[in-house]
């Protein structure tokens, strides 16, 4: 859906310094990532309350200009008149559906950022969430953004809760600009508004949130209840929202026969773990209303929260967890780091662990860009499987198919110094025609370091750590940290996983998640190697023989048999090859768009580049 969104901004004299630059930073590439439907506005406050145009305009290339020019220019001054500020921005999104019919069939977005408390104007809490609650109406959501330490992220989150949106604390460190983009990005998206899923009457009790405001590409909705007795065969959602100025409805049923065999095969494990689901949502939604209330109502809600933590066995901030005897028996070390007031609830406990990187340690939220890539070291495997190979002394970048059948495991990575190894299978589309080669894709990974007994496998579903000896299993869907001995790993949820061995090599794997009509026909991972400076002079493989340096030069550069691409000849490890200028994407900083990244074709397998026949790098096992 196209959106209207307007940008409330602190500019008081406590934001000077980084938190300022880095908010004119973030909101420069923000506006750059705009949609041309979309509409727009920017409102400041200090001790008055300013406002760019005063009313939403087209996110045209003239007025995207213009506004960058405004944040360039605009200055600090004085205290925070921050319910002054809200109201302005309220009003102009009120005002822009009332006078334009169109607007109304918009996503329409309110998005704050403060660092303080609110010293100027109207200074009562209680007054401002009031103000802010009836201005708004519920006709759209709110997002808070709370810069710093200092802020009352109490306040702004029973402000947004209040008001369909959820509030987040923005740390003062080197990537707080990356922090308020990747905030953005969440809500950049959004396909749904008035999304409800109601159910049969009778047939569901003790139902989780079930309405929401809006629904943004990247997230989800769940709803957990119970089912009434024999009720299974009546049970049915019928899903209604809007779109694009045309309703959204859809009715999904349960295949009984279908849940009755999922039940017999996996009941014993689908039974505690979606009754411990509905029990996180309820708790979650209880200490959201908490927060809201007062007195007696407060202490009813509270104590519901805390039994209910206590059953389930939660970390809220209701209860404490103690932790005896750090590390487990493979070795991992869960560390709690996280403040209690962010905390809604802290971790899911039992049969899935969760395990968070200690303050001291690097944050895992943006591994792509807290890792520095080095610029001769940056090689990878994606898609279908091309391999990219950056050549920093040539300031070039050569790439190469391998094609093979679905299962065929090629080695990546074999360093012989240390035995610690990543190798790949290969799948494919099921119908397969004979005879007739098809995509390839990665489907499983084995990062091994036989020397602390350390093996990872990594599929597009889930993610074990030690898989022979029946370590953890995570999904995609976590976001976790583990180390063992010499290895740390961090799982960035629904996105990645970076690995890091001590005095080895820093490796990504990527996660490409597939749709419905895609000519792709199920998900897939991407490999790329991060830094292998540390590794050993020995190490080998598809990707790990170009950990090294190498020469070839190129020369006679002429029209190909396709008229739209250069041929060349490459002189490389004394064999000449006839080479193609063509373009491949790079998905190791942005797995889900990739960059597109212009290359020397090495035909046949990458015949004469590589040592040796593509066929020498088949293994029996991904171990």
């Amino acid at each position: 859906m196209n959106k209207n969104v307007v940008f409330v901004i602190d500019i008081s004299s406590s934001m000077e310094g980084q938190k300022v630059k880095q908010t004119k930073e973030a909101l420069l590439k923000i506006l750059s990532d705009m949609r041309p439907g979309d509409y727009f506005d920017l409102v400041l406050f200090g001790s008055a309350v300013q406002s760019w145009r005063g009313s939403l305009v087209q996110a045209s290339a003239a007025n995207l200009d213009a506004a960058r020019s405004y944040v360039r220019r605009f200055s600090l001054a004085g205290s925070t008149n921050l319910n002054g500020g809200l109201l302005r921005g309220i009003e102009i999104l009120n005002k822009a559906q009332g006078s334009h019919p169109e607007f109304s069939n918009h996503a329409s977005i309110l998005i704050m950022l403060t660092d303080g408390e609110p010293t100027e104007g109207v200074t009562d809490r209680s007054q401002i969430l009031k103000n802010v609650r009836n201005a708004i109406g519920g006709r759209f959501p709110l997002y808070n953004l709370g810069f710093g330490h200092d802020v009352d992220l109490n306040f702004l989150d029973v402000m947004a809760l209040e008001n369909n949106g959820r509030a987040q604390r923005i740390y003062e460190d080197h990537d707080a600009a990356q922090q308020l983009q990747g905030f953005y990005d969440q809500v950049a998206n959004p396909l749904l508004k008035d999304v409800e899923l109601q159910y049969p009457p009778d047939t569901v009790s003790a139902l989780t949130q079930h309405r929401h405001k809006q629904y943004y590409e990247g997230s989800e909705i769940t709803v957990a209840g119970r089912i009434a007795d024999h009720k299974l065969s009546s049970f049915k959602a019928d899903v209604r929202a809007s779109g694009e100025g045309q309703g959204f409805k859809t009715t999904c049923l349960v295949d009984e026969e279908e849940m009755k065999k999922l039940l017999r095969e996996r009941g014993h494990m689908l039974e505690n773990y979606i009754e411990r689901l509905w029990a996180y949502l309820t708790i979650q939604e209880l200490l959201a209303k908490r927060m809201k209330l007062e007195g007696e109502e407060k202490a009813s809600v509270s104590a519901k929260a805390l039994q209910m933590s206590l059953d389930y066995q939660f970390v809220t901030p209701l209860t404490s967890m103690t932790i005896r005897g750090l590390a487990d028996k493979d070795g991992l070390e869960p560390i709690i780091d996280k403040p209690l007031e962010d905390s809604l609830p802290l971790e899911m406990l039992g049969p899935r662990r969760m395990f968070v990187l200690s303050a001291s340690q690097p944050s895992p939220t943006h591994p792509t860009s807290s890792i520095k890539q080095l610029p001769n070291q940056v090689t990878g495997v994606d898609t279908d499987p091309h391999f990219i190979i950056r050549v920093p002394q040539k300031e070039d970048t050569l790439c190469f198919n391998i094609n093979e059948e679905p299962g065929v495991v090629l080695n990546l990575v074999q360093d012989p110094d240390t035995g610690f190894s990543v190798n790949a299978q290969l799948i494919g589309n099921e119908a397969r025609s004979p005879g007739k080669h098809e995509g390839t894709y990665l489907g499983r990974l084995g990062i091994a370091n036989p020397a602390t007994g350390f093996q990872l496998e990594v599929t597009p579903q889930n993610i074990t750590l030690n898989p022979g000896s029946g370590g953890p299993v995570f999904s995609w869907r976590d976001q976790a940290s583990l180390r063992q001995d010499e290895v740390a790993v961090t799982i960035n949820k629904k996105r990645n996983l970076v690995v890091s061995v001590e005095n080895g090599g820093t490796f990504e794997a990527v996660l490409h998640r597939v749709w419905k009509g895609s000519a792709i026909h199920q998900d897939f991972l991407g490999f790329y190697v991060l830094d292998s400076h540390r590794m050993s002079a020995r190490t080998h493989g598809l990707l790990g023989q170009f950990f090294h340096p190498f020469d070839y030069k190129v020369s006679d550069l002429h029209p190909g048999s396709d008229p739209t691409k250069t041929d060349a000849t490459m002189v490389v490890k004394n064999r000449q090859l006839t080479v193609t200028r063509g373009l491949q994407k790079d998905y190791s900083k942005d797995p889900r768009h990739g960059a597109e990244v212009t290359c020397w074709f090495i035909h046949n397998n990458g015949d004469g580049l590589l040592d040796g026949a593509y066929t020498d790098y088949i293994v029996p096992d991904i171990f």
